[in-house]
């Protein structure tokens, strides 16, 4: 019985990190949920099929099925995306950097000097980290909102706390485009495979 209860706990933790998170990969979740070797993860994921939807990119990426959603009463519909992949980069981040408590998605800060939307943002020992995702992203894109970032950064909109950006691409010759358009800032460049 006390097996029966510790599963159901197990199961209902993963399928909160898919509400919170979105998408999860196998290996995301053997991390988060300590599921030990990656046949153990497979068995157990294969056991929730009828709260998981999955499909495969690289590894299999899991999301909640109608039936997750509704036990863990997730009122937001997630479907198999080609953006599932900026998640799972932006998810890789939030695991390296310990699964902070004030980490929050998508953030809009809004300035008169610019508004903007963070990918995720968190404080941690009096530092605001600004997450940015460059998953098949324009260059241009990328310099726009590094633009609108400095002025938000002189206008002083994110308050008294430093400030670090992290980014996560996919290259390293986009980390060096990074690099230039960070010039002068407190800032970190990561690759996808920096993680793996």
């Amino acid at each position: 019985m006390q097996k029966y209860a510790k599963r159901e706990q197990k199961i209902d933790a993963i399928l909160q990190s898919l509400k919170t998170l979105n998408y999860l990969s196998r290996s995301q979740i053997q991390t988060l949920h300590d599921l030990k070797g990656d046949r153990n993860a497979q068995k157990f994921l294969k056991s929730m099929d009828e709260y998981l939807n999955s499909f495969r990119d690289g590894e299999t990426i899991y999301y909640l099925s109608k039936e997750g959603r509704e036990r863990v009463d997730c009122p937001r519909v997630i479907k198999k995306t080609t953006t599932a992949r900026h998640y799972i980069m932006r998810n890789a981040l939030y695991i390296a950097f310990s699964q902070p408590e004030t980490w929050k998605n998508e953030q809009r800060v809004r300035h008169k000097a610019a508004t903007i939307v963070c990918d995720a943002t968190f404080i941690d020992e009096g530092i605001r980290y600004l997450i940015e995702i460059d998953h098949e992203q324009k260059m241009t894109a990328n310099k726009t909102k590094m633009e609108k970032y400095r002025k938000l950064i002189e206008a002083n909109a994110f308050g008294k706390n430093p400030i670090q950006i992290v980014w996560m691409t996919t290259t390293e010759y986009r980390r060096k485009q990074l690099e230039k358009l960070c010039e002068g800032l407190n800032a970190q460049i990561f690759i996808i495979t920096d993680f793996q």
